[in-house]
């Protein structure tokens, strides 16, 4: 099973940023299996770019849960599944960063739509996720992009369509 992930964060890397939204899909190799998204109150304020991009705003966390109070459930959705997202160590480390404040050790397999991309879409105009969604006929709405779960969702069907190119 993978457990597609995608993370929104207040900016800059996992060492300094903290997790505003994350999104895990758990697919099968060929079907979403179960969908799980919360916002999360960083705890600090988010950076005025990361809004533009991803419109969420400071008002949309303030009530939003902190990451201790989902951290066990984010931990069982992804534990003994290989970790996938679009460039995905930028996913993991900053999940593994905030498993690690709260005292949860985090260490799966992890796989990287956007190296597989490059191995079996070769002549790819961008290996973005927007782009290449775009390419393969993956829809994602204009309100959804930027935002955990649509993009989750778009990288599990990529992942997809990859796995089907190794048949």
């Amino acid at each position: 099973m993978y457990a597609v992930v995608d993370i929104e964060a207040t900016g800059g890397n996992h060492v300094k940023g903290r997790i505003i939204e994350i999104a895990i899909i758990l697919f099968d190799g060929e079907k979403i299996v179960s969908e799980y998204s919360t916002l999360i109150n960083p705890e600090v304020k988010i950076d005025w770019y990361v809004t533009k991009l991803t419109g969420i705003k400071n008002d949309m966390v303030a009530d939003a849960p902190l990451f201790k109070d989902v951290a066990e459930e984010i931990l069982n959705l992804t534990k003994g599944n290989i970790f996938v997202a679009h460039d995905v160590d930028f996913d993991y480390k900053f999940l593994k960063a905030e498993l690690k404040k709260v005292g949860l050790p985090f260490k799966e397999p992890k796989v990287c739509t956007l190296t597989l991309s490059k191995k079996h879409l070769p002549d790819a105009e961008s290996y973005s996720l927007g782009k290449l969604c775009e390419e393969m006929g993956i829809p994602i709405p204009k309100e959804v992009r930027h935002r955990a779960a649509g993009d989750a969702v778009a990288t599990a069907k990529l992942l997809g369509l990859l796995l089907s190119k190794n048949d």
